[in-house]
């Protein structure tokens, strides 16, 4: 299951950044600044940023800790670490930015290394919740905060219906011309999958987090977790 997850996003690598615009309808931008505001990184930090695709939350946790502060952007895509590396030599080079390929649910870490954390829809995608959010807990040192931004189905049927007709009637065909309608189409199953709000609050809990908050945000169609290892 792992490897067939990393095959498809290596698929998609090369029109990641495109087709997360059309999925968030342009919004992804602003919910990851949130998501970065939510961390409490600060200058001076060694962050981590989990499952970080193209960079775009790397790049924002590295202008929040400056020169002087670490941001490590960790992926198990190597076509998505290859894209990150590459933007951040042309767009930002003068970030401290390390691009490291692993697997989330064995991370190659100390245990209470990092300051702060995110992860962008990355969550949804791992064959082990639980053991995911173990490795960030024991990666965070006392006192950090990590917050994880993903795609939600929204307890709304309203919202849950406008969500299905968009996925199936606007992003998989986009993603078909494009072909990748194989792996687009498997957004739906996932979401299904996904634990609620709720239950990720009391999964992370259960881990060792001693405060956990899961924001819902548009409409219930997105979220961020907030916890906390105190």
């Amino acid at each position: 299951m792992a490897n067939e997850i990393r095959n498809i996003f290596d698929r998609i690598a090369p029109v990641y950044d495109q087709l997360n615009d059309w999925l968030s309808l342009g919004q992804h931008r602003i919910w990851k600044e949130m998501t970065v505001k939510w961390s409490e990184a600060k200058a001076g930090d060694t962050c981590l940023d989990l499952c970080c695709g193209s960079g775009d939350l790397a790049f924002r946790l590295a202008r929040r800790v400056k020169a002087s502060g670490q941001v490590y952007g960790v992926d198990f895509s190597p076509g998505l670490l290859e894209i990150a590396q590459t933007r951040s030599q042309n767009l930002y080079p003068s970030l401290a930015i390390a691009w490291v390929e692993a697997d989330v649910l064995n991370l190659p870490f100390e245990d209470n290394q990092f300051d702060a954390a995110t992860m962008g829809y990355g969550l949804r995608n791992v064959t082990d919740i639980p053991r995911c959010l173990k490795e960030l807990h024991r990666v965070l040192k006392i006192g950090a905060k990590a917050a994880i931004l993903d795609f939600h189905r929204p307890t709304d049927s309203t919202a849950r219906a406008f969500q299905q007709w968009y996925l199936g009637n606007l992003v998989v065909p986009i993603a078909e011309q494009l072909g990748l309608k194989e792996e687009y189409a498997y957004i739906s199953p996932s979401l299904d999958r996904f634990p609620t709000g709720k239950k990720q609050v009391e999964i992370a809990l259960k881990v060792g987090f001693t405060a956990a908050t899961h924001y819902p945000i548009a409409n219930g169609m997105m979220g961020v977790l907030v916890v906390n290892k105190a």
